[in-house]
């Protein structure tokens, strides 16, 4: 393996929620890090992160080539964390995927690392999944050493999950979507640490694909209870019949979180790791249930404050 200190990754989307965390991983270990996307001044909160010289900025559209060659120029590593909903998935996830392939193999890079999701498969009924199984076919037929990592949902402080689920539940009622469906929802630094590590080993990680979870099988109507227990939220749950959430997709709307067709097609298989596919367990990780973080980012949910939540009782008792 390459020292640190001689070693530079590019991470494609590293100024996003994932891509921070990751960023993170690689500087503490010494790697120097060249942050690649659209806006790369949505990547500066990264800076404090590192020592001056460790990192760089590159301005980046994955569907030009010539942007690619030069974000990906000199690397030792590759991570491509872009992904999208809506039109442009073909065009982000295969073309574009395809695209970092090619230009990581050509500049010598020794690894790269593809985050794909749970479920993607190039017959899966969602768009967003059909096009992350295709988008993985591209990408090994282009370099076929690289590192496929599939995470269940993604959970930490700037997350669109737990943050919505706590804001939504200040209302009377908290209306819950595919109730039973089950997910394995893995910490944010725990799945962004196993991503740096195949970046920076590919004889140990490359070649191979691995499923990220979380320690707890989770059903949607567990998941939302655990975040109204860390809250202190009391709504009225209502766990909608699967009619009503095929309505609301189809007008692709509900107070406070938009939820599309292709969302909703999703939701219609449970978001496990297979049992035969590796996963945090081969980095070595061990996985961080929600309840023992949570309470840092969504305490403010919490009714009198932040603070309100951890208060304990100092009256003396005889």
């Amino acid at each position: 393996m390459i020292e640190p200190a001689e070693q530079l990754v590019t991470v494609f989307g590293g100024g996003g929620f994932i891509g921070r965390y990751v960023c993170e991983f690689l500087m503490k270990s010494g790697v120097r890090v060249r942050v690649a996307q659209r806006n790369p001044r949505q990547a500066y909160i990264i800076q404090p992160l590192g020592q001056v010289g460790q990192f760089g900025f590159e301005k980046v559209d994955i569907g030009n080539i010539d942007s690619l060659r030069e974000a990906v120029k000199s690397a030792t590593g590759v991570v491509n964390l872009c992904g999208v909903f809506g039109r442009a998935m073909h065009k982000v996830h295969v073309e574009g995927a395809r695209n970092v392939a090619e230009a990581a193999r050509e500049a010598g890079a020794s690894s790269l690392v593809q985050v794909s999701a749970i479920g993607a498969s190039p017959s899966s009924q969602s768009n967003y999944g059909r096009t992350k199984g295709e988008g993985e076919a591209a990408v090994k037929e282009a370099f076929p050493g690289a590192t496929i990592i599939r995470p269940s949902l993604v959970f930490g402080p700037e997350d669109e999950l737990t943050n919505r689920f706590a804001g939504m539940a200040r209302l009377p009622f908290l209306p819950v979507i595919a109730a039973k469906r089950n997910f394995q929802p893995v910490y944010v630094r725990d799945l962004a640490k196993a991503i740096a590590m195949a970046a920076v080993d590919p004889e140990r990680f490359g070649g191979k694909t691995f499923e990220i979870g979380g320690p707890q099988l989770m059903s949607m109507a567990e998941l939302h209870q655990a975040i109204l227990e860390i809250t202190g939220q009391k709504p009225e749950v209502v766990h909608l019949p699967d009619f009503v959430g095929s309505l609301i997709a189809k007008f692709g709307w509900l107070p406070g979180a938009p939820l599309t067709r292709d969302q909703w097609l999703m939701l219609q298989r449970d978001n496990v790791p297979n049992k035969g596919t590796p996963g945090l367990e081969a980095f070595g990780i061990e996985g961080t249930p929600l309840a023992a973080v949570a309470y840092e980012w969504l305490g403010r949910f919490h009714r009198g404050g932040k603070f309100a939540g951890r208060r304990i009782n100092l009256t003396a008792t005889s």
